[in-house]
């Protein structure tokens, strides 16, 4: 282990990664653990933080599952994973940690199971000196968290010794409406404190979310300019080149408004329009994005057809090959008015935003996968500089790919004439800072290591967000009309421009 740890010294950003924050050594007990999730993001993600020296001394795994698996099976499973999807060398983290990965064999219902691994988490602080400290991870379908969070509580896992730290980390999604949000929070409460709970949504562990705060809070030439008066609208774009593949039937579930609007777009919202907290503390952060979700009202069903638009890709020639339509897909029904592009207009109805729309959408096969905010503000009250043709200045927060900012503004062009043109001025984090960019999952499994909660969401939020999103679903479920089709390899539906009002466009990433 010291091996991995001493890796550090070979990052450039080793000294900025290294500040106050350590974790105290731990076991992460992962349920689930045979699942994609785990192969695919969590454990790369944990030898990512062993190479750049950030996992705690003493740190263990346990795979928890129903497979007839044994601790090298487990281990053998781990490091092709780790070989294929993690950052450049970090097999070597991985072979210097692979005695620390142990695999224990139950259902999640099986309460003997549960108190089996009670008695493995204790040998495995004996031998490692993880002092009692457990985080346990829900990498399962949701059906599986009932009984998980009840085995947990009832034989004592859940609380943790004096001295001694349980947590428990829930991956989206976090209930299917605000009804079945509520009753899992209920059951999470059952079993563990708030205070232990980290609900995870990976599109807050980008460099590029996490800067919001920074930009805007750490620049004086920016929070002045934050407000309705300065800022015309803001857009917030997630698009995904591909379809929804093997996903069919739980799509026909979710739809894109629950899959990312409830979540990843709603988060993101929130960092850019709350107001600024009185400390980087945890519960000061959420406090203030909760207030962002509770000033966007409950929308009507008359409101709902007026804010919202909504699509379907259809079957077209796509990236050099046809591609199939929605209800051509594996799971998805042949009737199926499940929308797969969404598009909102929200109104956060507070101080500063009272006249500033927030224009957010998403969708499969659109033209490129691109996540953005794009903060339009608005024009000069007079344009002396005629003949040119200025667009509005945009800050544009790229979330993914090429994370970074940049600024687009007017310019004199080179020569006699007084003649302005756009220019951009660009901020990339590879270039800026060198080294290989980490997987959000690292920052989040180290923040919930440590205890920081501050990147994950907490119940009330996931409520007030779920209220939104029900309002509209129950406006689409009047509606005598479904999800406009839009071919594969287009921005979505046309109509979504009635959003924006007059003198504004959507950006074309």
């Amino acid at each position: 282990m010291a091996d991995t740890i001493s890796n550090a010294a070979t990052n450039p950003l080793a000294e900025e990664l290294h500040g106050a924050r350590h974790a105290k050594p731990c076991v992460l007990v992962i349920f689930g653990a045979t699942g994609d999730l785990t192969k695919r993001k969590l454990v790369p993600s944990l030898m990512g933080l062993a190479k750049d020296g950030l996992l705690p001394t003493g740190f263990a795994v346990v795979g928890f599952a129903r497979r007839p698996w044994s601790d090298q099976d487990f281990q053998k499973e781990l490091a092709e994973g780790v070989e294929q999807f993690g950052r450049s060398e970090t097999k070597k983290s991985f072979d210097a940690l692979g005695d620390g990965f142990y695999f224990h064999q139950s259902d999640f219902t099986n309460r003997e199971g549960y108190l089996a691994l009670g008695k493995k988490l204790d040998q495995i602080d004996a031998l490692r000196g993880t002092q009692g400290n457990r985080v346990f991870y829900l990498a399962t379908p949701p059906s599986a968290y009932s009984g998980i969070l009840e085995n947990l509580a009832a034989t004592g896992l859940s609380k943790a010794a004096d001295g001694c730290f349980a947590r428990i980390i829930i991956e989206k999604p976090f209930g299917h409406d605000q009804a079945s949000a509520q009753a899992l929070n209920d059951q999470v409460r059952n079993a563990f404190y708030e205070r232990q709970v980290f609900r995870i949504d990976h599109y807050l562990g980008k460099e590029t979310v996490q800067n919001i705060l920074a930009l805007r809070f750490a620049n004086g030439i920016f929070e002045p300019l934050w407000n309705e008066k300065f800022i015309d609208h803001v857009q917030v774009t997630v698009a995904e080149s591909i379809g929804v593949g093997s996903r069919g039937a739980y799509f026909e579930e979710s739809g894109i408004i629950r899959d990312m609007l409830q979540n990843h777009l709603l988060q993101v919202l929130t960092l850019v329009a709350m107001e600024p907290p009185a400390s980087l503390n945890a519960d000061a952060v959420r406090d203030e994005k909760v207030k962002v979700l509770r000033a966007i009202r409950t929308f009507s069903a008359r409101e709902v057809a007026a804010s919202t638009v909504r699509g379907q890709y259809i079957a077209a020639p796509f990236g050099g090959e046809s591609v199939k339509g929605y209800r051509e897909e594996d799971g998805v029904s042949k009737e199926s008015g499940t929308e797969t592009f969404a598009a909102v207009r929200l109104q956060v109805n507070n101080w500063r935003w009272a006249n500033t729309p927030f224009l957010l959408r998403s969708g499969k096969r659109l033209p490129r996968r691109v996540s953005e905010i794009a903060i339009t503000f608005k024009r000069p009250p007079h344009v002396l500089f005629q003949g040119s043709d200025l667009q509005p200045n945009v800050l544009l927060l790229r979330i993914q790919p090429d994370e970074g900012v940049s600024l687009r503004f007017g310019s004199k062009v080179p020569g006699p004439d007084l003649r302005v043109r756009d220019v951009r001025m660009d901020f990339r984090y590879g270039t800026a800072f060198g080294g290989e960019s980490a997987d959000s999952y690292e920052r989040l499994l180290l923040d919930s290591m440590i205890g920081d909660s501050t990147l994950f969401a907490r119940r009330d939020e996931v409520e007030e967000a779920w209220r939104i999103v029900d309002s509209i679903v129950a406006g689409w479920n009047a509606s005598k009309t479904g999800p406009e089709p839009y071919a594969a390899g287009t921005w979505g539906p046309d109509s979504q421009n009635q959003l924006l009002g007059e003198g504004r466009a959507w950006r074309k990433p």
